[in-house]
């Protein structure tokens, strides 16, 4: 009996253990089919080629509808490490024009997952990128001795102008964290990096498409999977139309050459930037291509920072252009009238005659105060409003509704533009000040400087060509922006949305009044075009602990229908009048002309052979050497 029961309980563990192992194998055949993306990949792999189609990236456009950016072929070398078989390396190399100490490191780069989080061995890897049409027809009539080689087509950016980089912006490889964030990109896709490239790169990258190519049984290619049912098409990115107009602009950048600045213009009923040029540059053609890392080290390394864009990324010391905002300021909060009145004797007397003031007539009011460019009289109007305690409760408070009021003016945080890297420039409130001088008895006196757009204040020029719209519009700006059109796709809201200052409309006249009396018989007469136009002006001369101070003006144009608002900042440039003004009269003449007329045209030449700059940065900038083929335009 108790043989019988042994044989059963060892039958019992014997089918047990049969059970176990197939099931064991079972779980693993299941994990291997079902669950493993490896195996799934290799067999995929043995039967079909996934071959990933690029779409073209939407062009770029002027407002006037003139090309700037289109996309032309380029190749790239693509590897499936599973099918690649014994070849000759040494004639590969040879085919791509590279030796085999590359052809190891770009091997080593493409199977480095850290370099390459998406490495498979069996689906297509980038192996060179950006093959030439000589390399390529090169390379596909020998196509047949690389087995596990295949050729993928994508575009590359082109540029038919040599300026504008800084706005346009640059595409490159994308990085690996790129790659983490968002699923869309593999190594050796390209996204845009700067400018317009980076801030609408979904707008212009488009959708990728797939074609799926049937293998037999010895991976050769046999066509098309189900005669294509299942590929799909890519989708080209959107073009963009620009608010810029290329001619201002390439005028602007000419108008800049061998100086340190930013111009730009901007429309006040829209808030769509007309011209936006930062000095200096560079030609974005320059940033394409296998020359794109040298030519990249050497922009980074000029001393002049030319792939910084000043326009919204330069902060400066306003100097008087900050003048009408404070005497809106003034105004508005019943600290002046139209009529007030306050002395100047060369200098704000209350502190010894500093800071100083040139000759002009005194007492004086608000307007004469502009039209001169009166420093007395914006710190008196400082001192009147931080003092006054039948208003505030104390100095910090009237300081802090001084602040309110100027970051309503479109000062102090970034505008909103729609290009990366905006700078929010500086304006402080009375935290800071208690902080800098450890209490809070601090009063007008210790802070005197910024009366006159000095001391800590900093702005951008878009900022203040911002300044210029709202108060060419009497009291009201539009986010400035260089997108205008977005084929197929409405502008953000954004743009569309009035932005109030609330400045009452009565004081804004006079303003314009006092910035039109400026450019008739003030600081800003070098731009004065009357009778052909009337133009609104104020000129500002910044101190720079760096050097010579910089030379600004602000003014829009003409006086009662505004059609353009603008900022010129020379660095270095000295007095406003001296640099700022010219070159604002020959933007100006050319934005509403369309030419120089003959008796400025002498201007014309002095400007641009007028060199600013300790040593001239273009020496040290690299040429673009073949210009585009305007001919063979493509999109």
């Amino acid at each position: 009996m108790n043989s019988r029961n042994s044989l059963a309980k060892r039958k019992k563990v014997i089918a047990a253990a049969t059970v176990i192992i197939v099931l064991i194998y079972l779980v693993q055949l299941f994990h291997l089919q079902i669950l493993s993306p490896q195996y799934r990949e290799y067999a995929d792999s043995n039967a079909f080629l996934r071959r990933s189609l690029y779409p073209a990236r939407g062009a770029i456009y002027d407002r006037r509808g003139t090309l700037l950016v289109y996309n032309q072929p380029t190749y790239d070398v693509m590897m499936v490490v599973r099918e690649m078989d014994q070849f000759d390396t040494l004639d590969f190399c040879h085919t791509l024009n590279i030796d085999r100490e590359r052809f190891r490191q770009l091997d080593a780069d493409m199977r480095d997952r850290h370099k390459n989080p998406g490495y498979s061995s069996y689906t297509p890897q980038l192996f060179l990128s950006q093959l030439n049409v000589r390399e390529y027809g090169l390379l596909q009539e020998k196509l047949y001795k690389f087995p596990g080689i295949y050729i993928q087509s994508r575009t590359e950016r082109q540029y038919n102008y040599p300026g504008m980089g800084l706005i346009l912006g640059y595409v490159a490889e994308v990085d690996k964290n790129k790659m983490a964030a968002d699923p869309y990109y593999v190594r050796g896709d390209y996204v845009g990096k700067s400018g317009i490239e980076l801030s609408h790169e979904e707008d212009l990258r488009g959708e990728k498409g797939v074609e799926i190519l049937l293998r037999d049984a010895h991976g050769r290619l046999q066509g098309r999977y189900e005669e294509g049912r299942h590929d799909k098409a890519p989708v080209s990115g959107k073009d963009l139309t620009l608010s810029i107009d290329m001619v201002l602009q390439a005028y602007g950048e000419q108008l800049m050459r061998n100086k340190v600045g930013s111009i730009v213009m901007i429309e006040p009923k829209t808030g769509e930037i007309l011209c936006m040029v930062s000095a200096p540059t560079y030609d974005p053609a320059l940033l394409t291509g296998r020359a794109f890392g040298a030519n990249y080290r050497l922009l980074e390394s000029n001393p002049y920072k030319p792939l910084i864009n000043r326009a919204i990324a330069g902060t400066y010391p306003p100097g008087s252009t900050f003048k009408p905002a404070q005497g809106l300021i003034f105004l508005q909060e019943g600290i002046i009238t139209p009529d007030s009145r306050y002395p100047c004797f060369g200098g704000y007397p209350p502190l010894g005659g500093h800071p100083a003031c040139h000759a002009h007539a005194s007492p004086l009011a608000i307007q004469y105060a502009l039209t001169t460019s009166c420093n007395s009289f914006f710190c008196y109007g400082l001192n009147g409003m931080l003092s006054n305690r039948s208003k505030y409760p104390s100095t910090g408070a009237a300081f802090d509704v001084w602040k309110d009021h100027m970051v309503k003016m479109g000062f102090g945080y970034p505008l909103g533009v729609d290009l990366p890297s905006e700078k929010r420039g500086f304006i402080p409130n009375s935290k800071f000040y208690s902080n800098v001088f450890k209490t809070d008895r601090w009063n007008a006196h210790n802070i005197i400087s910024i009366a006159i757009g000095q001391g800590e204040i900093l702005a951008t020029p878009l900022q203040i060509a911002n300044l210029a719209a709202l108060i060419a519009n009497r009291g009201y700006y539009f986010t400035p922006h260089v997108v205008k059109e977005i084929k197929g796709s409405a502008l953000e809201k954004t743009f569309t949305i009035r932005h109030e200052s609330g400045i009452n409309r009565e004081y804004l006249e006079l303003t314009v009044n006092g910035m039109a009396d400026a450019v008739t018989f003030g600081t800003c007469r070098g731009i004065n075009l009357a009778p052909f136009l009337d133009v609104c002006g104020k000129t500002g001369t910044a101190e720079n602990p760096h050097g010579d101070d910089h030379s600004l003006f602000m003014g829009f144009a003409p006086k009662d229908d505004p059609q353009v608002a603008i900022a010129v900042v020379v660095e270095g440039g000295r007095f406003g009048a001296t640099n700022a003004v010219p070159i604002a009269r020959l933007m100006m003449q050319q934005f509403f002309r369309g030419e120089i007329p003959e008796n400025d045209q002498w201007l014309e030449t002095s400007v641009i052979n007028r060199e600013i700059l300790p040593y001239v940065y273009t020496r040290n900038l690299p040429v673009r050497k073949n210009e585009p083929n305007k001919g063979e335009q493509t999109q």
